[in-house]
């Protein structure tokens, strides 16, 4: 029943802002993070592919949900005319066995791997973890080069702490991670809600590092919420695009302009039937 109404919902926002008028200023095809349905995909994964096809959804971040292989998922999502060019892998699965990420990738016909985190003590990450995730990046993403591949790093929002005397060494661990990996190599993936919670201005940061950023996740965080650097927050603040705290069109404007083409949805929540018809909606209203 929540597939059904997710859809008609879908529907009768979709009658609505098909009056819109002017060019639109989301431009890419429809994605989604299928993390967001990590609650259906163990119930059906193809009644729950069925649901982000009916969706109108065309692209998936993703990788084979428990129960299938690579080539069985691969070939359901063929099936329903969804393509998978992003796909992850855990850091440290990364580091000791990237060519295993890599096989899979291949066979999902991803062009993208992401990591969504690099392994620290909770709440304190710090440079010392920053120097060691650039040198484990430039490994990673020269493996996947020599592939055809192209690495990104997730941001999780704890990499916004400032570091050093803010003299010799201003900016953040962010800034020191995207500013000491090869850019032959390593590559980025903006969250938005993890760039507003760890207190990073996403607008200002993709005009800083312009193309470096290759990737990027659509969530919007709840207004009036102030992020902690922790990397986590709870469900409720996570909210409908447009509803929270993000300025999407000024970051829609510049991630077109710097070239970026895939897009993903992310929701959080516990109502990702409610919230992502939404977000669809909000996304195909906005114009230039």
């Amino acid at each position: 029943m929540k597939r059904i109404a997710a859809c008609w919902l879908l529907l009768s926002l979709s009658t609505l802002v098909s009056a819109q008028k002017g060019k639109p200023l989301y431009k890419a095809e429809i994605g989604l993070q299928t993390y967001t349905f990590r609650n259906s995909f163990p119930k059906n994964i193809l009644a729950t592919l069925d649901t982000i096809k009916a969706m109108g959804i065309k692209e998936l971040e993703a990788g084979p949900p428990k129960g299938m292989t690579a080539q069985e998922f691969r070939k359901a999502c063929d099936e329903r005319g969804l393509k998978i060019p992003s796909t992850g892998g855990g850091y440290d699965q990364l580091v000791k066995n990237p060519q295993a990420t890599i096989e899979q990738a291949k066979i999902l016909g991803a062009r993208y791997v992401m990591c969504a985190w690099i392994p620290h003590e909770r709440g304190n990450f710090n440079l010392e973890n920053a120097k060691k995730a650039v040198a484990d990046f430039n490994a990673i993403g020269k493996a996947m080069k020599e592939n055809g591949l192209t690495f990104c790093y997730h941001n999780h929002g704890y990499e916004f702490k400032k570091y050093g005397d803010g003299a010799s060494t201003p900016g953040t661990l962010m800034d020191y991670i995207i500013q000491n990996t090869n850019p032959e190599y390593v590559s980025f993936e903006m969250d938005i809600l993890w760039t507003i919670h760890g207190g990073g201005d996403p607008v200002a940061l993709l005009k800083k590092y312009g193309s470096r950023w290759k990737l990027m996740h659509l969530k919007d965080l709840k207004k009036g919420v102030v992020g902690d650097g922790s990397g986590g927050t709870p469900p409720e603040n996570d909210v409908v695009l447009g509803e929270g705290q993000a300025d999407f069109v000024g970051i829609l404007k510049e991630a077109n302009r710097i070239g970026i083409r895939h897009f993903f949805i992310e929701d959080e929540s516990n109502d990702e039937y409610v919230q992502v018809p939404k977000s669809i909606a909000y996304l195909k209203s906005l114009r230039e």
